[in-house]
């Protein structure tokens, strides 16, 4: 069987899954139909829809398109089964119930943007940088029951940069794992997949670190952590969702503050954390446990995202005010 054989149903929402998507397609994989989340309202008054990126991917390449509520849905298992799919291939999309990822012959397997086991979970990109990483990945595996678990089929490996924030190894990641995605589904062509059980690989659960889905209140910085931990947390959620705290004014009034780049110093001090230090008008500084975090680039309630130097020109006495 050739590339233009095997039927493939592609799984996939977001910007990341587009990449491995358009791999497929611009390498002559035979492409049947792709499976993504339902249109989303969008603009001030939520009344327009707006297709994921893959979808819109899907409709400029012609490729059929399906976006059921329920993955269980009848309607929906039928029209599946109706792409006679030799194939499955998950990138940065919804757990998938056994009567999806078993259905077609040759099996259903997922890209992770991690170097599992570890890792495993809806974020992995931010919590390995927030984590402080040296190195992270990209894996493909075959699916099975509990999520990210299955045998591993291939790995790339990929450094992170002190300088790193999350969107530039989601980057990184999203080309590699574009690559691995067409060499894992070659060795699938070939017959000459050889996976190895994720359980090889660790002997206890201690070890490994997990990414869980990040919300609001998960991006809350705690400025009693020591300023390396704070500079890498704030570099693993930007440029999104965003680190944020709260700038407290001497009359207790707060206002939200995003964080989006920053700077460490390791120094000693009887400041008490979270204590703004302006230097020169154009330096900000946080006191943490163990040092300060140098502010780069910031965004306050309302404003646009600026240069630490721009939002001190227009905010005056911010040394009155702490962050919490």
């Amino acid at each position: 069987m050739g590339k233009k054989d095997l039927r493939i149903v592609y799984m996939g929402t977001p910007d990341f899954a587009v990449a491995s998507l358009q791999a497929l397609v611009e390498n002559g994989y035979n492409v049947v139909g792709v499976v993504t989340m339902p249109d989303k309202p969008i603009g001030r008054h939520m009344s327009e829809l707006k297709g994921s990126p893959v979808k819109e991917y899907a409709l400029s390449q012609s490729i059929p398109v399906l976006q059921p509520e329920k993955l269980k849905d009848g309607v929906f298992l039928e029209e599946l089964r109706n792409l006679k799919a030799d194939l499955q291939i998950v990138v940065a999309f919804r757990m998938l119930p056994e009567i999806v990822w078993d259905m077609p012959p040759r099996g259903t397997f997922n890209l992770h943007a991690s170097l599992l086991p570890q890792y495993r979970g809806a974020a992995p990109i931010n919590w390995a940088v927030i984590n402080g990483e040296k190195e992270t990945g990209v894996t493909t595996f075959f699916l099975t029951h509990e999520i990210d678990t299955g045998k591993i089929i291939l790995q790339k490996r990929t450094p992170i940069a002190e300088a790193d924030n999350v969107g530039d190894v989601h980057d990184r990641l999203m080309e590699m794992g574009a690559g691995l995605v067409l060499e894992t589904v070659d060795l699938i062509l070939d017959g000459t997949v050889d996976t190895i059980a994720q359980e090889k690989l660790y002997t206890s659960e201690t070890e490994l670190k997990h990414a869980p889905k990040i919300f609001k209140e998960t991006c809350r910085i705690d400025w009693m952590r020591a300023a390396k931990k704070v500079h890498d947390f704030i570099r693993g959620l930007s440029p999104y969702p965003a680190a944020w705290t709260n700038l407290v004014s001497e009359e207790g009034k707060m206002q939200v503050l995003k964080i989006y780049k920053t700077e460490y110093l390791i120094e000693q001090h009887n400041l008490p954390v979270g204590t703004l230090r302006l230097s020169d008008k154009k330096v900000l500084d946080v006191a943490a446990s163990d040092g300060f975090i140098r502010l780069l680039i910031v965004q306050l309630s309302g404003k646009k995202q600026m240069p630490v130097v721009d939002f001190l020109n227009g905010f005056k006495d911010v040394e009155t005010y702490r962050l919490d």
